[in-house]
């Protein structure tokens, strides 16, 4: 089973950038259907982007759309997560998970999920 660790969140001024990373060891990364959930104390994880396992398919949640770009790089079994023109909602903990589902944009078709990393915008 493949398992996920993030890394890139940190503090950012609103209408500023960040760029996640999520590194997966394992064999079969490039089988997975890869996401973003971003999830504030008290509230359910909320969709930021999928990707599909090739690559060729992406989803986005509303929120984000236009400002938000997910990709991955599974030679080195790597998914991105391209943050622009930050807003202070979008203040949170982000996850990196993946699914065996194609498509799946569900956080409940994820069954394997990584620690989290803390993303604070600042107005």
């Amino acid at each position: 089973q493949v398992q996920l660790v993030e890394s890139g969140g940190g503090l950012v001024q609103a209408g500023g950038s960040l760029r996640l990373s999520c590194a997966a060891s394992g064999r079969t990364f490039s089988a997975y259907n890869m996401g973003w959930f971003r999830q504030l104390p008290g509230k359910e994880r909320e969709l930021v982007a999928t990707i599909t396992s090739r690559g060729g398919l992406t989803t986005y949640g509303e929120s984000v759309k236009g400002r938000f770009s997910i990709s991955r790089d599974s030679a080195k079994s790597l998914v991105y997560l391209q943050m622009s023109n930050l807003k202070p909602e979008d203040t949170a903990v982000y996850f990196c998970a993946a699914s065996a589902i194609f498509g799946a944009r569900n956080a409940a078709n994820y069954d394997v999920w990584g620690q989290g990393t803390q993303v604070t915008v600042s107005s």
